[in-house]
């Protein structure tokens, strides 16, 4: 290790991967999902880190954002951060750049690791020695055969003990599809997640039918985009049932905003939008401040190590795709084990490697 690397080259690649059956959820309907991941070199170590966002944020990273942290230290990620948010000023800093400068945040946490020869989980240093779990998809799309099968498969197999499942694409049906739920997961947790498909209304009715189910999370009743509405369906809630929201925060004032609107009562953040590691650390450290906890929203092999860190974790949303495409796509990525994953303090950094020869398949 030289005494100050600094950041040599960055690569750049997009990566589709189909989904295994037709998924959609309250507000969309998708059959792949994309994943950009990049490698930054320094003192002849690789760094890797990646989000799940659109392919031309490969060419954002390569063209605009790789050349401005160029030949800075490895080790002063905050300076690299202030940099790369500059950047993006006249851009937006919300939506791509943020995917952008988050997968460059991750890459150079992993980066500084490989660099100190220490795994991520060290040098954040660990709050608990495992990441709690639980199964999420049940997307609209699944017929109750497919639904039970997943859910089921999330308890019994991986020790889960929570899962979730999409609502509010066909709302007449979502009843009989939790009542199926319910049958499957036996006296496991039952979340709710309808990405922002109903009113403040609808979202009240729908919460008190989801009570009869004995659903404890009722995450994006609403858009995000109204943080009063939400606060509303939380006041009105049934007690023992918790509003969550904060996935699409790219930005620190976004998820501030819903927590000083009363709108959630755990916040969630995704280091694939939120800024990367430095931006999961900052928020843990907002949700500390204002009493609140805090989940991890899917990419669970890359939140793992920070989520490790977080005073106020909840747990880790182990998502259906990003599952598959981690498994498929990484060598390191984290097996269940009693409803938990836990890192591999022997590996340097976050302990993922590409498997480029089965990526290449994917490439685009």
């Amino acid at each position: 290790m030289r005494d100050d690397p600094g950041i040599g080259t960055v690569r750049a690649q997009a990566y589709t991967v189909p989904t295994d059956a037709p998924e959609a959820d309250g507000t969309f309907a998708w059959d792949k999902t994309t994943i950009v991941v990049i490698h930054v070199e320094a003192g002849g170590e690789t760094g890797l880190g990646y989000s799940y966002t659109d392919a031309s944020v490969a060419r954002l990273i390569v063209g605009t954002l790789a050349s401005r942290v160029t030949g800075l230290s490895a080790f002063d990620i905050p300076r690299a951060n202030a940099v790369l948010w500059g950047a993006v000023r006249n851009l937006g800093r919300s939506g791509l750049a943020a995917t952008a400068i988050s997968a460059l945040d991750t890459a150079l946490w992993d980066l500084k690791a490989r660099l100190l020869d220490v795994s991520l989980a060290s040098l954040f240093g660990q709050a608990r020695e495992h990441a709690e779990i639980y199964g999420s998809g049940g997307f609209t799309s699944y017929d109750d055969r497919q639904l039970r099968e997943q859910l089921a498969g999330w308890v019994e197999r991986d020790g889960c003990r929570a899962v979730k499942m999409k609502i509010g694409s066909q709302p007449e049906h979502d009843p009989a599809r939790m009542a199926a739920a319910k049958e499957a997961i036996g006296a496991a947790g039952l979340f709710i997640d309808a990405n922002g498909a109903f009113t403040p209304k609808r979202a009240i009715e729908a919460a008190q039918v989801a009570e009869r189910f004995g659903v404890t999370w009722f995450e994006e009743p609403v858009t995000s985009d109204d943080p009063t509405g939400m606060a509303a369906v939380r006041a009105a809630a049934p007690a023992g049932m918790e509003i969550a929201a904060g996935e699409y925060a790219y930005t620190l004032d976004d998820l501030h905003g819903l927590l000083t609107a009363g709108a959630v009562d755990v916040a969630q953040a995704d280091v694939t939008r939120c800024g990367g590691y430095s931006g999961f650390l900052k928020i843990a450290a907002l949700c500390e401040a204002t009493h609140r906890d805090l989940s991890g929203h899917c990419a669970p092999a890359l939140h793992l190590p920070v989520a490790l860190a977080a005073p106020r974790f909840r747990h880790l949303e182990w998502f259906h795709d990003h599952v598959r495409i981690e498994q498929m796509l990484f060598d390191g990525a984290p097996v269940p084990r009693d409803g938990a994953i836990t890192p591999d303090l022997t590996r340097p950094g976050h302990g993922l490697i590409l498997k480029t020869q089965d990526a290449d398949a994917y490439a685009v």
